[in-house]
């Protein structure tokens, strides 16, 4: 499959997810939405791999790394963004989300001494301005009431925890683990994560048996988990974590329409501007042949 089509399915895919998240925060605590969401999406992939006869064997190490990835990527990120989209819409969840091309920016330069070439750094300070003008009126009536301020806060957070993850999987391409059996033990381990973090907090593990939180579910599980992360995988492996996340900060633009059409979501001229500049920046990011390749 080539880059441009694992674009376009990311960027369509993780474009909905947020709107669809929505219908995963009433009812039952986030810990165990993403619990049941990541233990579906990594069911569905052990069965697709006993169908498909992959093996699943991997050493205690690629067994530890595999775990610091379902943490990350698969759990700790996700309960943090969906406490924020508590006081967040679905639509400013994603523009911050996108932030994470310029985090990964960062550690990878922290962590793998990638360079941060002309182009990079550029990109990455239009970004940081636009997310000040997108959030320009939260930030001059900052307060511990702002209740805007806490869901930026809670996103920021879970942007540090995806950004982690992407460079764990990373680093795991030395051990050469196969997307879709990384994704399966990934998932797993994630929800186990997240399993946890709610029981240790003694929340009570109840479910929601309406139609939106199960039709929902099904649709995160297996489109925004099984197939978006499949190809985002595919994608790091492929070009590079700094590309690849050029895909995170595309999505925001469908997520921005959905959230105009269903949630009445506001355009003021600040959102608008901060919106172009991280368009314009992340432009710098990535070259058009990139998305070229096969």
């Amino acid at each position: 499959m080539s880059t441009g089509v694992l674009y376009t399915l990311c960027v369509l895919i993780w474009g909905s997810t947020w709107f669809a998240i929505e219908y995963q925060l009433d009812g039952v605590a986030h810990e165990y939405s993403t619990f049941y969401r990541f233990a579906l999406a990594a069911f569905l992939l052990w069965v697709y791999c006993l169908i498909k006869k992959l093996p699943l064997r991997f050493n205690r190490l690629q067994h530890l790394w595999l775990i610091l990835l379902g943490i990350c990527m698969f759990s700790l990120n996700y309960v943090l963004l969906y406490n924020a989209q508590e006081y967040l819409s679905s639509a400013m969840a994603s523009v911050i989300f996108s932030s994470v091309l310029i985090v990964n920016i960062i550690n990878s330069r922290i962590f793998f001494k990638t360079p941060i070439t002309p182009r990079l750094a550029i990109g990455s300070a239009l970004g940081l301005i636009g997310m000040v003008f997108i959030f320009w009126d939260e930030l001059t009536d900052f307060s511990l009431e702002n209740t805007a301020v806490l869901g930026l806060t809670l996103a920021i957070l879970g942007v540090l925890a995806a950004s982690i993850g992407n460079l764990v999987s990373v680093q795991t391409q030395k051990y050469d683990l196969p997307v879709i059996q990384m994704n399966t033990y990934g998932m797993a381990y994630g929800a186990l994560f997240s399993l946890a973090v709610g029981l240790v907090q003694g929340k009570d593990m109840t479910y929601n048996w309406s139609a939106s939180y199960n039709i929902s579910l099904v649709y995160l599980a297996l489109f925004g988990s099984v197939f978006a992360f499949g190809c985002y995988l595919t994608l790091l492996r492929r070009i590079g974590v700094h590309k690849a996340s050029y895909a995170v900060v595309l999505f925001p633009a469908v997520a921005l329409i959905i959230s105009t059409l269903f949630e009445g979501f506001q355009w003021t001229w600040t959102v608008a501007v901060g919106i172009l500049l991280i368009a314009i920046g992340n432009v710098f990011v990535i070259n058009r042949r990139d998305l070229k390749k096969a």
